[in-house]
């Protein structure tokens, strides 16, 4: 493989669509090649600004049309129930009874608690749903942005981060592409340098390699963003050096 070759697989390396080899090749290569390094960074935050822009989220009423359709749903009714035999069988059947409706109050009771956690649960999921939902709508409207700027950079490892800022709306969104996950018990942390002083951006998601993150908090009058590995929950201040310090674009 040339390094002619080499160059032209930014493209499928932004898209991970080389095999193994092909992959450890070019990520070497990457390493010693700032062009390559640039391009791949670009292309990686135009891919996640063609995918956010194509996300198509649930229709508001259709929560409403799920809950309103489980009130028709009929439950089957039960059986006639059995005649009980003459005799012993029938006391031994009286009793019986009495320990099986003892068994179904108890059953009722776990299932009322069930249900309530069920249903804590299900309100979590949705308050999650919906607050990714707004990050969502939020990381699409900086990307797509009139004035959105962007800078990229190589993180090392061959992992490659950009930084997209749009100054109308005081927003930004850092886009990585094939990062390492952080040590056990460690999280990766955005920063906004203000003129020296390291204000925190909010944190990445520790399982994922490649992401687009809505950085906390307004641009402002920052220069620059860093990355830093921080303990798991975040710092207040950086501990560590900079993965990455990277000047906003303007």
């Amino acid at each position: 493989m040339t390094t002619a070759d080499l160059h032209r697989m930014t493209g499928a390396y932004a898209l991970h669509a080389l095999p193994d080899d092909e992959r450890e090749t070019f990520e070497r290569h990457l390493a010693d090649c700032e062009p390559c390094a640039q391009e791949t960074a670009e292309l990686a935050a135009t891919a996640a600004r063609l995918g956010l822009a194509l996300s198509a989220p649930p229709r508001p009423a259709m929560r409403e049309q799920v809950l309103r359709r489980v009130t028709t749903v009929r439950q089957q009714p039960p059986g006639p129930p059995a005649a009980p035999r003459p005799g012993r069988t029938a006391v031994r059947a009286h009793r019986l009874s009495r320990w099986a409706l003892a068994a179904c109050l108890a059953a009722a009771a776990a299932l009322g608690g069930t249900a309530v956690w069920q249903h804590e649960r299900a309100e979590d999921a949705q308050r999650q749903a919906r607050r990714a939902e707004q990050a969502t709508e939020e990381i699409a409207a900086v990307l797509a942005a009139p004035d959105a700027t962007t800078r990229a950079a190589a993180l090392g490892d061959g992992a490659t981060g950009t930084v997209v800022v749009s100054r109308d709306r005081d927003r930004a969104v850092f886009v990585a592409a094939g990062m390492a996950r952080p040590p056990g018990g460690k999280v990766y942390q955005l920063w906004f340098d203000d003129g020296g002083t390291m204000r925190s951006a909010g944190l990445m998601d520790p399982g994922r390699t490649d992401q687009a993150v809505l950085m906390k908090g307004p641009v402002d009058g920052a220069s620059a963003m860093g990355v830093t590995v921080e303990p798991e929950g975040g710092s207040r201040r950086p501990t560590s050096d900079p993965l990455a310090l990277m000047e906003l674009p303007t």
